[in-house]
């Protein structure tokens, strides 16, 4: 048994592609493990992905996410350091952020403060940047705040767009930057000295 230092949790609401390579990049680390996932959609495949990966999770509803401290104690029963949002929808209310002040960290799919804030999320952000005529676009990794997307930014990326790219080429090109940094930013942000 490993003795791990560091203890992620990931908040996902849909099909956790980002939760997986994220589980996976771990999955063998000296001082990191995804301990839990949890998600606000019982619905959501990143629980069967969670499963098949031997990873827990735990489904949630509005109530116990903002009225209350019960997803904070299941954090905290086990043994989270971090939090790690993936595709994860809702606003963090302030009770989490102040359980865990800047020990949580987002994903953007586009290079922040553009095409972010309440609304922005998956292909809506691709859509956006494609009707603006970008062209480039790419990730922004932030700590999270009280706002949406207006976070410290800890990294970003770009890939270029064309005239000729869809929302769904778009979409492709920043799925590939996700999964190729997210959990590189994540390691070297929980341990700098990596």
């Amino acid at each position: 048994m490993k003795a791990l230092q560091y203890r992620i949790a990931i908040f996902a609401s849909g099909s956790g592609s980002n939760a997986e390579e994220i589980i996976r990049y771990f999955k063998h680390h000296s001082s990191i493990e995804v301990v839990l996932v949890l998600s606000n959609n019982a619905d959501a495949l990143v629980l069967q992905r969670a499963a098949r990966l031997n990873v827990p999770s735990c489904i949630f509803n509005k109530a116990q996410f903002r009225e209350s401290d019960e997803v904070i104690n299941w954090l905290k029963e086990a043994g989270v350091t971090h939090v790690v949002l993936a595709g994860f929808l809702w606003l963090v209310p302030n009770n989490l952020i102040h359980a865990f002040p800047n020990h949580i960290v987002n994903i953007h799919p586009a290079l922040l403060p553009k095409f972010g804030g309440k609304g922005m999320y998956g292909a809506k952000v691709h859509e956006a940047v494609k009707a603006a005529g970008e062209t480039e676009t790419g990730i922004t990794i932030h700590l999270v705040n009280e706002h949406y997307d207006e976070g410290e930014i800890l990294f970003q990326t770009s890939c270029g767009v064309t005239s000729q790219d869809s929302p769904t080429d778009i979409a492709t090109k920043v799925n590939q930057l996700e999964y190729r940094h997210y959990p590189v930013v994540i390691e070297k942000w929980i341990m700098p000295s990596k």
